[in-house]
């Protein structure tokens, strides 16, 4: 069980307070194209401001490798923030550490808000550097880790900066956390996990995971293939990973042995290319034409998953059971989606999904809504579900002893 202080334990009043936010957000000329990240930090910036602190903003924000590049100046964050917090005002600092950084901190009266400079614009960042770790330190006295999407990263405003001031998650943080720890650590069985994507490649660490944690695993999209290519099933033009038979078969094994099923698709839609609207038929499994692709779970897979689904009381959900983005090769993602979305809805059931693709396709899908957490964050939810050690986590672990 994760243990972490909150800011339930935190006296903020008229402290500086240092939140590394992720607003690392898609951005086109200047302005903030989808402000997500902005949006889901709010909760800990208002109650920190309501409590009387000085709000201090870190985040990162693209690859600039340790250099001051203007285009990746978090500027104009500034407007997108002020934005959704309904105009309250936003200081703006150029520099994270140093002179300009310290000013701007001294400029702050309780309850305002001041973002820094980009983090990566110093190459002590993602070094993990103790001396720019302690520049950052003599900006705060209290520290709060509200990123969890960067808590995979053993960076100094994760990893360091956590250990020089007292620390505590924020409340996005602590959501996620929260969840996440109901979903595998202390779950409700059975449990299900739902696992799709391109490749088996990418999420060898995920399913030697999870085979041991989850009661069911559903396994689909193009990894499908391969555990079907394994199996010595004719899969045809279908994407697949013919060099890691031997790992799908081993993975396999071990699910067995940890008396995990293993749900592969029953039946596929299968078409001569992937386009929109695409001439494609569904077929039974082990009916594949050699010249077809296979790009989505058939119906009656769709109903198998719905129904063992119905029996679980957790899932977890990683990756598209099909080529969502492209009609009509989402239906299988969108029918379980949906259902899972629904089986939530009724008390029956706790959902929990992020990463990669995920949002995207649970949004297409229109059931994004109806999950108990959909996170925001990649590669630390997939290395979280991994079971790795997320260094900013431990950091706030290691604060709460």
């Amino acid at each position: 069980m994760t243990k972490f202080k909150t800011l339930d334990e935190m006296d903020v009043t008229g402290r500086r307070v240092l939140v590394r936010v992720d607003y690392n957000v898609p951005m086109h000329q200047g302005r903030v194209t989808d402000a997500t990240r902005i949006e889901r930090s709010l909760p800990t910036i208002r109650e920190l401001r309501r409590r009387g602190a000085r709000v201090i903003l870190l985040s990162h924000f693209g690859r600039p490798k340790g250099k001051a590049v203007p285009e990746m100046s978090l500027r104009p964050v500034v407007a997108a923030l002020q934005d959704a917090l309904d105009g309250v005002a936003v200081a703006f600092a150029e520099d994270c550490i140093g002179a300009a950084a310290e000013a701007a901190v001294a400029a702050l009266s309780q309850g305002d808000i001041l973002l820094l400079e980009n983090l990566r614009f110093h190459a002590g960042e993602e070094a993990n550097d103790p001396a720019f770790a302690a520049a950052l330190a003599r900006l705060g006295d209290l520290y709060v880790g509200d990123a969890f999407s960067a808590a995979h990263r053993a960076h100094a405003s994760v990893d360091a900066l956590a250990r020089l001031l007292p620390a505590a998650a924020g409340r996005l943080m602590q959501t996620e956390l929260e969840h996440l720890t109901a979903a595998l650590e202390s779950p409700r069985h059975p449990v299900a996990a739902v696992v799709g994507g391109a490749k088996v490649s990418s999420k060898l660490d995920l399913l030697g995971n999870l085979v041991r944690k989850v009661d069911l695993l559903v396994i689909g999209g193009g990894m499908a293939n391969t555990f079907l290519h394994a199996q010595g099933i004719e899969i045809g033009r279908s994407l697949c990973e013919r060099d890691l038979a031997g790992t799908a078969r081993s993975i396999l094994k071990t699910a067995d042995e940890a008396d995990c099923e293993v749900l592969l698709p029953r039946d596929a839609v299968v078409a001569g290319s992937l386009e929109a609207g695409a001439a494609n038929r569904t077929v039974a499994i082990k009916r594949v034409p050699v010249d077809q692709m296979i790009l989505d779970v058939g119906s009656a897979t769709v109903e198998i998953i719905c129904d063992r689904l119905a029996d679980c009381r957790t899932v977890v959900w990683n990756g598209p059971l099909g080529c969502f983005e492209v009609p009509p090769f989402d239906a299988g993602t969108n029918a379980v989606a949906q259902k899972t979305a629904g089986l939530t809805r009724a008390g029956r059931l706790l959902s929990v999904a992020g990463g990669g693709d995920t949002v995207a396709a649970l949004a297409h899908a229109g059931a994004i809504d109806g999950f108990s957490y959909v996170s925001a964050a990649g590669g630390a939810f997939l290395e979280w579900l991994e079971g790795k050690t997320l260094p900013g986590i431990a950091a706030l672990e290691a604060a709460a002893d």
